[in-house]
Parts: structure tokens; C-alpha cells; sequence
């Protein structure tokens, strides 16, 4: 099974569909996610939602890096995607991690998170 990032944009008015694929799709979301990171000198957080596997794909729809870290600027954005979470039941889960402009490429950035959720058993291990 192939599982992959699918970034719609980097939160701004994006996050408005994150939070619509949440509401219209309840029963596939399987994990919530908030990646918070610092990027010359201000929290950044990602969010993102990790979906139930449909054939051989599993996706993980993402906004990288556009909205303030909640717990040091509070938010809209991050207040809209706890709203959606709360009513589907889904528990966000939070890391505190490298950020994207660490990376040559925004692929191995996404390779990078994947092998954390896979070492914190939100994402199953490929078979």
C-alpha cells in the first residue's frame, strides 16, 4: 500500500477544505495531526488528517507550516480544524518536530513524518 502526503497549501484559506474533507468524510479520517515546528524564529504549525486506506493508497492531506502554533498565538484556523475534530470524534495528535525548510526537498520532508507516524504507530507499517 502506497501511503502519501497530498499538501492542498500551506493553511491559509486552505484549511477550510482540511476541515470540509474531515466533516463530508467522518468515517475515513483515521488520525488528526499537528506538527508544530519553528521557522526563523516563529511557531509554525501543520495540520493534517490521515485518511483510511481506499484500494492500495492511503492518503494523508496536509496544510504545511501556515498557521501559528495554537498554544503560543491562538487561532482561528487551528480553533475551525478542533471543531471538526471534536465532532468526529477524533483526538488530534501532536508532535513537535524539524521543519520543512530543513530539507532539500519538500519529498524527503514528507519521508521524514512518515517514518515518524510510522515509529509512533499513527501510520501502519507498509506490508
Amino acid at each position: 500500500m502506497r501511503q502519501k502526503f497530498i499538501e492542498l497549501g500551506e493553511g491559509y484559506t486552505d484549511i477550510y477544505e482540511l476541515v470540509e474533507l474531515g466533516k463530508r468524510m467522518p468515517a475515513r479520517v483515521e488520525a488528526a495531526l499537528a506538527f508544530h515546528s519553528e521557522i526563523d524564529g516563529k511557531p509554525k504549525t501543520s495540520l493534517a488528517l490521515i485518511m483510511k486506506p481506499a484500494e492500495k493508497f492511503q492518503p494523508i492531506y496536509i496544510c504545511r507550516e501556515g498557521i501559528p502554533n495554537p498554544h503560543e498565538i491562538p487561532n482561528t484556523r487551528f480553533d475551525l480544524f478542533k471543531e471538526m475534530t471534536d465532532e468526529i470524534g477524533v483526538e488530534i495528535q501532536e508532535y513537535t518536530l524539524k521543519p520543512s525548510t530543513m530539507f532539500p526537498e519538500t519529498d524527503l520532508y514528507y519521508q521524514y513524518l512518515i517514518g515518524i507516524l510510522r515509529s509512533n504507530k499513527a501510520l501502519a507499517r507498509l506490508t
